[in-house]
Formats: structure tokens, sequence, C-alpha cells
């Protein structure tokens, strides 16, 4: 009888996947042979998400994004759908309870800071693809755990073009820790930070295979694409060719818009901030608010007429997801760690300290 085994370990050379038995803790990749060794009875545990949508009614889903005034009038009537398939593209999804603190300074007042300490304890989820998307353009899938279902390799291959990991688990997990620790900043706004420390508890890496229908159409004599989530119907992501119309109204109307607020603007204010009682640092502001306002839409008509060309969209929630710069990461408080200014961070310390017991 033959031993059991699961397809749960990416093999983390040349991303194949390493057959695990049952109970085998040191295994040997087939392709590469290089060994690795399972952490946990499972390695990294694999799972799919149920097809929902119908081929039938993938058609009338594309339809529907064929309409919008930035898009070609005529481009419901004339593109011809000329390919669709359906794909299980990988997603890395990451579990953690991110537990730390924030020591830093937050703004009280127009020239003066004080010290706060923030505590950081909050259950975070992060998922993105794991090969490359160039060409669907979704790195994000919004999973809840009630869609999981196990892992099943021949019902996948029988029914579409399935694609293996690219990326290793151990990149992942940087980069989902990256993401936590983006988040976990945000849970108050610093002027200053001095130090920060989070610690990733309870971490659960997967890999679920996500359906997604991809449908290629052409419009005189050119190719677009457009991907249409497999589980609710939902485009996720498009291209299309470009109203000129808009494109020529923009440009024109923007410009026209943003010079009269640019000249205008400032001429009004400027009358305003003679005869206002304000102090000198808002009458700055109140003359740079037209100036910023009308350059502003100078640039974006253009940018509407320059680049507007080809329409892309995609959603926001299925863009990749925002990371902790890594430069940032190694901050003030970490050249000083390196002996370039320690006594400078010892003077701030106990500052910091001593304000935090009077406050106390």
């Amino acid at each position: 009888m033959a031993q059991d085994q699961s397809q749960g370990l990416v093999c983390p050379n040349c991303s194949g996947v390493v057959p695990v038995p049952e109970g085998v803790r040191l295994v040997q990749c087939p392709f590469c042979q290089m060994h690795s060794l399972v952490q946990g009875d499972r390695g990294v545990r694999r799972w799919q998400v149920a097809r929902q949508v119908e081929r039938e009614a993938v058609p009338g889903i594309v339809q529907s994004f064929f309409t919008g005034i930035k898009k070609a009038r005529d481009l419901k009537r004339e593109a011809q759908i000329q390919d669709m398939f359906l794909v299980y593209l990988p997603y890395w999804r990451v579990q953690a309870m991110v537990a730390g603190w924030l020591f830093g300074r937050v703004k009280a007042g127009d020239n003066n800071t004080k010290p706060v300490e923030v505590e950081v304890l909050q259950e975070m989820q992060w998922n993105d693809a794991a090969v490359d998307v160039a060409e669907f353009g979704v790195h994000q899938v919004q999973v809840s755990k009630e869609a999981l279902r196990p892992y099943d390799a021949d019902t996948l291959h029988s029914e579409a073009m399935v694609f293996d990991p690219a990326e290793s688990p151990t990149d992942a997990l940087d980069e989902a820790r990256l993401h936590f620790t983006f988040r976990a900043r945000r849970q108050r706004q610093l002027k200053q930070r001095f130090f920060e420390k989070f610690q990733f508890l309870r971490e659960q890496l997967s890999l679920v295979f996500y359906p997604l229908w991809v449908v290629r159409y052409r419009y005189k004599a050119r190719g677009y694409q457009v991907v249409v989530d497999g589980v609710n119907g939902r485009i996720l992501y498009g291209k299309a060719p470009g109203n000129i119309l808009y494109r020529a109204a923009a440009l024109v109307g923007g410009m026209a818009l943003g010079n009269l607020i640019l000249v205008n603007g400032t001429i009004i204010m400027g009358y305003i901030t003679l005869f206002a009682a304000d102090s000198d640092d808002d009458a700055l502001w109140l003359l740079l608010l037209p100036l910023a306002l009308g350059l502003g839409l100078i640039a974006a008509a253009y940018q509407a007429f320059r680049y507007g060309e080809e329409v892309e969209e995609l959603q926001a929630q299925h863009k990749k997801a925002k990371l902790a710069d890594r430069d940032h990461d190694a901050g003030d408080i970490t050249e000083m760690l390196k002996g370039r200014d320690l006594d400078n961070m010892l003077k701030t310390g106990l500052s910091f300290l001593e304000e935090m017991t009077d406050r106390r």
C-alpha cells in the first residue's frame, strides 16, 4: 500500500512541489535534489477556493466593463471576445497576532511635542500573489476562512490552468512582517519615533489557489484583457481603449479652470491677506492655496490627456499590500546603536523617561 503523502512543501531552491510522506521530516526535492527539513507535520498547508461563476456567465459580466465615460464610445459595439479561460493563481496567506510597543513624540500645540507610548495588540492578515501577476494585475484576493477547501491538485488541473508558486515561503513571511509593521506604525502617527519593537505571534502561513476568469478581446486590431473573479463575478482588473473626446475635454477644461484659479484666485487671496488680521503664517497659506489648487488641476488635466489613450482599472483592495520601508526601519535608533550617536541616544532616552515619569 502506497504511503500517504501531502502536497504541501515548496522547494526553497527551485520552487518545485516536494511530496512529503507522512511522518518524514527530511525530504528531498525530485527536481533539484535539495534536502529540506519539514517544520511541522505538513509543511506549508495548501488550500483552494471553489469556483462559483460558470463560463456562460462571464461574457455578460465583461460586457458591463465596456461602458464608461473614459473608454471608447463604441467599445461595447466593436469589442470582440477572442479567448476566455479559467486559471488558478497561488496566493500566500499569513495570519499572525502582532504585539509590540512604539515610543515617540506627537505634536501638542503649535510648537510643542509630548511623549507617548503606543501599545499594539492586533490580529492581522496578509496575502499576496506567489507568482508574477503583471499579466493578470491582481496582487491580492479577499479570502474568508470559511471559503477555504483542502487542495485537490487533480481536480484543479482537470478544469483549469494551475500556476505553481514562484516565491519561497521565507520571502513571503518576510514580506508579511513588513506589512504588519506598516500597519502597526499606523496605529498612531508620531512626529518622532525613538523606539519600536514588534513580535509576530502564532504565525500561520498557507498557500491558497484562487479561481480567476481571464478574457481577452480585440478592438480595432488591438488586444486587451479583463480578469473576472471566479467566486463572486466581480471585475478585478481590465484594460480598455480610451475615449479621445474625454481626453480632449479633460485637457481643455482642466487647463482653463486651473489657470483661472491660479491667476484670479491668487489675486483675490492677495487682497484678502491685506485686510485680514491673521498671522503671517496664515496669510502665506492663503496665498499658496490657489497656487497649489490651480497647478494640481493643470497637472491632472495633462495626465488625463497624456495617459488616457489606454484605460487601466484595478480595484484598490486588489493592489499590492503596502509595506514598511526597510530603509526607514533602520532609522535613528539603528544608527545610534552602531555607536555613531550613542551619547545623544542616552540623553534622549533619559529625557523621555523623565517626562513620562513626571506625567504619571
